[in-house]
């Protein structure tokens, strides 16, 4: 039995897609109810749960493989196998400022507010820059328009939501998408029935 780490949410039904495409038996996923834990035929059970838990079950060994987006990776990081790009969820870090200023400007304070503190602060370290790091839970992009902060970093999709609030991307900070992860002990002792599902799964996202 192997046993897969789903997020729930925005990457949740295109992963069960992906599965059913790739043959396996996703009714009980299709029709949950309240459900958390629930079967994939008769040898694979998937969990339901938010991204950064996705990882620390993994990670914990609770289960054995992961799906979950390379935003949640880069962040919370840890120690697993990231095995497969499963080419759905694509979406990018961006480093977004008021439309019309110049961010690099002597003089100006470099506070960044984001949901994601560590990619922000490894992704400023890369440029030699020492910057602010305003942790936000909700709307980023309320920082820039109160003053809070002089830019953010967060995922953009299309971009509408920071033209709709004065905002703009100037950098790419990394492409995302969604992610097959598995558990270092879990690859070695399932390693036969991790690989035939890897295998099966790679072909669909290959089609």
């Amino acid at each position: 039995m192997l046993r897969i780490a789903l997020t729930k949410g925005r990457l949740e039904k295109e992963a069960v897609a992906l599965m059913k495409h790739a043959g396996y038996d996703t009714e009980a996923l299709a029709d949950k109810g309240r459900r958390l834990i629930l079967p994939v035929g008769d040898d694979i059970e998937v969990l339901l749960a938010k991204a950064p838990d996705v990882i620390t079950y993994v990670i914990h060994g609770v289960c054995d493989l992961g799906i979950v987006g390379k935003d949640t990776i880069m962040e919370y990081g840890g120690s697993f196998y990231e095995v497969l790009d499963l080419g759905f969820g694509k979406c990018r870090f961006a480093l977004a400022v008021p439309k019309g200023s110049d961010f690099y400007a002597d003089g100006i304070s470099h506070r960044i507010a984001s949901k994601y503190p560590n990619v922000t602060r490894d992704y400023f370290a890369r440029k030699g820059m020492d910057v602010g790091i305003i942790k936000i839970e909700g709307s980023v992009e309320l920082a820039p328009l109160v003053g809070l902060a002089d830019g953010i970093v967060d995922i953009v999709e299309t971009g509408t939501t920071l033209k709709e609030n004065g905002l703009e991307a100037i950098e790419d900070v990394a492409d995302l998408s969604a992610r097959l992860i598995v558990n270092t002990a879990a690859m070695k002792l399932k390693y036969p029935a991790i690989e035939a599902f890897i295998d099966r799964i790679a072909q669909e996202v290959d089609q």
